[in-house]
């Protein structure tokens, strides 16, 4: 019985011992799997069915319906899978979700995945996200490792309300970056994006640009080849000249930082900007542009170009400002001449037989225009009849010598009057042009139009034609009905350059409304030769070139003869008027008075004349002072040369400011000097022989 219990605890404790052993051996096994397990082993986590299959030679694990496995932080579910141990290889089928550490998802049809290199490649809808974004495709591969997932045959990335789509596409899961590659487009409710290469960060939703790439809002077009753009603010940062372009302008810069909301654009160095429909350039180191206004102010060396037909305008100064003006808010003040004549417009239409009625009118003006309009008006009633007579007789007025000259010119004894005449019958149309002349100021309008001095066939003439023979003044009437009417505002050290003119001012506005330039504070121009000065000074256009010019208050011509010698005349307004580019006629309205210089055959002064007049008419051949004549009571004196001091032969607020006259385009250009003659460095031997 002894035995029989001792045989039993033996056969006991080595049936525990056995147990003990299978249990520290399978932790040990265990312990060894944990550590030999990289991450690359594929662990089943459930399935409903498990199938074998054995085909040449390699053995295959099928499991089909709600298939569950993971791989490291990996989980995969599917409908059915195919599983090689021995490569560690599956390929899964149907409702493929991947799920990686709860952070990326990647969905399909078809999975082809190998486990060594934990690279997945997903096809038939195929997609990735993040849960914020979306990438799709018809084929998309994730590195599982590097967290990067890639479509190389097309695709589509989903930010929001932003789409963007390329042949390829590199995802980078930790950073959120996203590489495309070959036909990029961004579609944006806002706007569209195209180009070859772009970085885009899903987070940040900033567009980072390194190749040529085109962005369109429907409105305004970015041209630019490297830079950063914020697709959700509409914030950009843009190098290496980009360009921005709607239908009639253009900005290019060094570098340009933009604000779509706001419209705000800011140009940094060498800015272009370019207006196509008024055919308009600005060039600055730096400026700034409200698309949304279509605005721009331009500092650091603006310039402004305008081209015309024939010529081009240049313009710099410290500050330039141009901005459209709606066909509602555009108030143009016209010159109070032009209002005058708009006055006697009205008496020649009614056929008023007196001036009285005129006067009405004026009371309905304010105060200082309905005075100036008043002397007006009284002046035309005291006009001498020898101007009338002039006009129908078509003949040069106001003779006053005896032989019927202007009292500067006397054909008996002056050789230079003998010239005159024969250059005045050269002339083609000279008289015709002095007629005509006189009916285009205010003054004479009126008289032209009611005054009975004149012939009954020139009265009618000129009623027939309407009040715009009378008056000639830009013809608006066929101007484009716009709301884009720009206008140019330009401040402190103003210059202006083009081959027929040249000037200065403290300030300028221009409007393409009416195409006049308003010089403001000592303005000061030259065409050709001749100098013309005044509080104010309003230079007409037509296509960019000079048509008419306008000198209000302390107005002055002048002319330099020789040294310190000077042609003057001064007057309160003073009109001229262009032909091919250069002064064709000049008329002088109001306490006129001139300094002239008669000058021989060879040039030589023999004489000078001073006069005062009511109105003072010049005339020029070819841009250069051919004949003045004088209207309405003239009074002067000649004295030979020599006979007075020089410094009495200077009018009142006479100045000549040659020097500030700009010479070239390329002085309002900045930073160019004429070439310096070069310095004689031969060396001199000073040793005797």
């Amino acid at each position: 019985m002894i035995l029989n219990m001792q045989h039993l605890a033996k056969v006991g404790l080595i049936l525990a011992g056995i147990c003990l052993g299978s249990i520290f051996s399978a932790k040990a096994q265990d312990t060894l799997r944990q550590k030999t397990d990289t991450g690359k082993v594929i662990h089943i986590i459930d399935a409903e069915t498990l199938n074998v299959i054995t085909k040449n030679g390699v053995s295959l694990n099928r499991f089909i319906d709600h298939v569950i496995f993971r791989q490291g932080n990996t989980l995969f579910f599917c409908d059915s899978t195919f599983i090689d141990k021995a490569t560690n290889v599956l390929d899964a089928y149907g409702h493929i979700h991947i799920n990686q550490a709860d952070s990326i998802h990647i969905y399909g049809d078809y999975l082809h995945y190998e486990g060594e290199t934990r690279l997945a490649t997903m096809r038939d809808n195929a997609r990735l996200t993040d849960g914020k974004v979306t990438i799709s495709g018809p084929e998309l591969q994730y590195d599982m490792n590097a967290r990067i997932g890639t479509y190389t045959k097309g695709g589509k990335l989903v930010n929001g309300s932003s789409v963007l789509t390329s042949q390829e596409a590199f995802y980078y899961a930790d950073t959120k970056d996203v590489y495309f590659k070959k036909n990029v487009l961004l579609v944006d409710p806002e706007y569209t994006l195209t180009t070859d290469t772009l970085l885009y960060n899903t987070i940040s939703k900033v567009a980072t640009i390194v190749a040529p790439t085109t962005i369109n809002d429907g409105k305004t077009i970015m041209y630019t080849t490297s830079g950063e753009y914020n697709t959700e603010s509409g914030e950009g940062n843009f190098d290496s000249r980009p360009t921005i372009e709607d239908s009639a302008t253009t900005v290019t810069a060094d570098r340009i930082i933009m604000d779509k909301k706001t419209g705000m654009a800011y140009a940094y160095g060498n800015m272009v900007y370019r207006d196509t429909a008024q055919h308009m350039s600005l060039l600055s180191n730096y400026g700034t542009v409200n698309q949304a206004k279509k605005t721009i102010l331009a500092t650091q060396h603006p310039l402004m170009i305008l081209e015309g037909k024939t010529d081009t305008l240049y313009l710099s100064a410290d500050t330039l400002y141009s901005a459209i003006l709606g066909k509602d808010s555009i108030n143009v003040r016209k010159p109070l001449k032009d209002t005058i004549a708009i006055v006697h417009e009205k008496v020649a239409e009614k056929g008023m037989p007196d001036l009285a009625k005129a006067d009405s009118i004026a009371r309905a003006l304010p105060d200082s225009t309905a005075k100036a309009l008043s002397d007006s008006i009284q002046s035309v009633a005291k006009v001498d009849s020898v101007a009338a007579k002039a006009i129908a007789q078509q003949v040069p007025p106001t003779p006053t010598q005896a032989n019927g000259n202007p009292p500067f010119l006397d054909l008996k004894s002056d050789t230079t009057g003998k010239k005159f005449q024969e250059r005045l019958q050269k002339a083609n149309g000279l008289a015709e042009r002095e007629r005509d002349s006189l009916m285009n100021v205010s003054d004479t309008a009126t008289l032209a139009a009611v005054n009975p001095a004149l012939s009954k066939e020139v009265r009618d003439s000129l009623v027939k034609a309407g009040p715009d023979a009378l008056q000639n003044k830009p013809d608006t009437s066929k101007v484009k009905d716009t709301t884009e009417i720009r206008y140019i505002m330009a401040w402190h050290n103003v210059r202006i350059y083009s081959d027929s003119l040249q000037g200065v001012a403290d300030s300028v506005y221009y409007s393409t409304k009416d195409s006049i330039f308003r010089f403001y504070r000592n303005p000061v121009l030259w065409a050709n030769s001749t100098q013309l000065s005044g509080d104010t000074i309003h230079l007409y256009t037509k296509n960019q070139t000079a048509d008419k010019i306008y000198l209000t208050q302390n107005s002055l011509i002048v002319k330099e003869v020789s040294e310190d010698l000077y042609d003057q005349i001064k007057g309160n307004f003073i009109t001229g008027y262009f032909k091919n580019q250069n002064l064709d006629w000049m008329h002088v309205d109001g306490n006129a008075e001139s300094i002239y210089y008669v000058q021989d055959d060879d040039g030589s002064i023999i004489s000078v004349n001073k006069t005062l007049s009511g109105v003072i008419n010049m005339y020029f051949l070819e841009g250069q002072l051919h004949h003045v004549n004088f209207i309405k009571d003239p009074e002067g004196t000649m004295y030979p040369f020599g006979q007075r001091p020089i410094d009495q032969m200077k009018l009142p607020n006479f100045k000549w400011d040659i020097k500030r006259r700009p010479k070239s385009k390329y002085e309002l250009m900045g930073g160019v000097k004429e070439k310096e003659p070069e310095t004689d460095t031969t060396e001199v031997s000073t040793t005797l022989p």
